[in-house]
């Protein structure tokens, strides 16, 4: 099973609902290969409700960006729990994007963040990802493995939570890693993640970064790839129904 991860970022109003409805019918008419693959669509938090009721029973699944740290109600004014979201029809969450890293979140944030959510029974996307200094001194897998090991737990359910790989350096800038570089990363934190929470638990990674129906064909062959979580090319229907086509032609 592939994942196909939109992320529409700070980008939609009621009448965006129309993308994820040409969406909706391809995959209804795909029927050669979409049981090979799901897809999510995450809109802001002021489309969530309305969204996920009418894709409910649908192709499509809605996906929350983010939510804050703690559990239940208090006193934080613009914020949104895991909980909240949980109770509008929502399963699945993005979790440590770099822009919320960018914004001041750091690992002690965004355990909180796993660990609210999937104590709500939500399905995590977590973000990991070396920035451009970072790859130049060659400490991309110690700072992807410094992320996972801050922020995951042993005791964790790994059926609930997918990695998505997304390098800073890439994302928005049309930038993307060569493909034996990729699929080695990938292979890299696949065997990280069997050595510190076990073999029998089937890993899923994903890429993001500059994800399009042209970068689209540079990863078809990284068998070690679970999906895509894709950026601005997902607020298109066009493009994001091109990405999955390229990608079994």
């Amino acid at each position: 099973m592939k994942y196909f991860i939109g992320n529409w970022k700070m980008f939609g109003i009621p009448g965006s609902i129309k993308i994820i409805d040409r969406i909706n019918n391809f995959l209804i008419k795909d029927k050669k290969n979409n049981k090979k693959y799901k897809v999510i669509i995450a809109p802001p938090h002021t489309l969530l409700q309305g969204f996920s009721q009418k894709f409910k029973s649908k192709k499509v699944s809605i996906c929350a960006q983010n939510c804050f740290q703690k559990n239940h109600f208090g006193a934080h004014t613009g914020s949104v729990s895991a909980f909240m979201i949980k109770r509008i029809g929502i399963n699945h969450i993005i979790i440590g994007h770099s822009e919320n890293r960018a914004s001041g979140e750091n690992d002690t944030i965004i355990k909180e963040k796993v660990f609210t959510a999937l104590k709500n029974n939500l399905n995590i996307i977590f973000c990991i990802g070396e920035n451009k200094s970072q790859k130049r001194k060659k400490l991309t897998l110690r700072v992807l493995k410094k992320q996972i090991t801050n922020v995951l737990k042993k005791n964790y359910n790994f059926k609930k939570i997918i990695i998505a790989y997304e390098p800073v350096w890439s994302i928005g800038t049309g930038k993307v890693p060569k493909p034996n570089e990729l699929q080695k990363t990938v292979v890299l934190i696949k065997n990280f993640l069997k050595l510190r929470f076990g073999r029998k638990n089937n890993f899923k990674i994903l890429y993001g970064g500059s994800v399009d129906n042209k970068s689209i064909h540079n990863f078809k062959l990284i068998k070690e790839l679970d999906g895509f979580l894709i950026g601005g090319a997902s607020k298109s229907s066009k493009k994001f129904i091109d990405i999955i086509r390229n990608f079994y032609k």
